[in-house]
């Protein structure tokens, strides 16, 4: 029985806008709100939004003693392409090195953990 529809994940970040600039330009799609709360509007018509979080901690990754509490998943078609892509925006990598992989693991400016995945 379903009681609920997904309406959103939601990021707490110490800069929603920037946050959003940053998924807007690997995604794609439309950035609405304020400084508190921003949404990013993809084309597949899903949102993404961002939180104003005072204090916040990005999660550590990988770190066995503490949750990364959670990760998204970017489907690419091209990985080294989409790397560079994200690098330039200012990801950083945390896990890259096996390039046999048909995923890596990056941080997106804020700390939040994301793979781009060969689909």
């Amino acid at each position: 029985m379903t009681v609920a529809k997904l309406g959103a994940v939601v990021l707490d970040c110490p800069d929603p806008r920037a946050l959003a600039g940053f998924y807007a330009e690997v995604l794609g799609g439309t950035v609405e709100g304020d400084e508190e709360w921003v949404d990013l509007k993809v084309p597949d018509g899903r949102t993404l939004a961002f939180q104003a979080a005072p204090g916040f901690v990005p999660p550590a990754w990988p770190a066995p003693e503490q949750s990364q509490q959670f990760h998204l998943d970017l489907t690419v078609e091209d990985l080294d392409a989409a790397e560079q892509s994200v690098l330039a925006l200012g990801a950083k990598p945390l896990d890259t090195d096996d390039r046999s992989r048909s995923w890596r693991v990056y941080a997106d400016p804020a700390g939040h953990p994301f793979c781009l995945c060969a689909c």
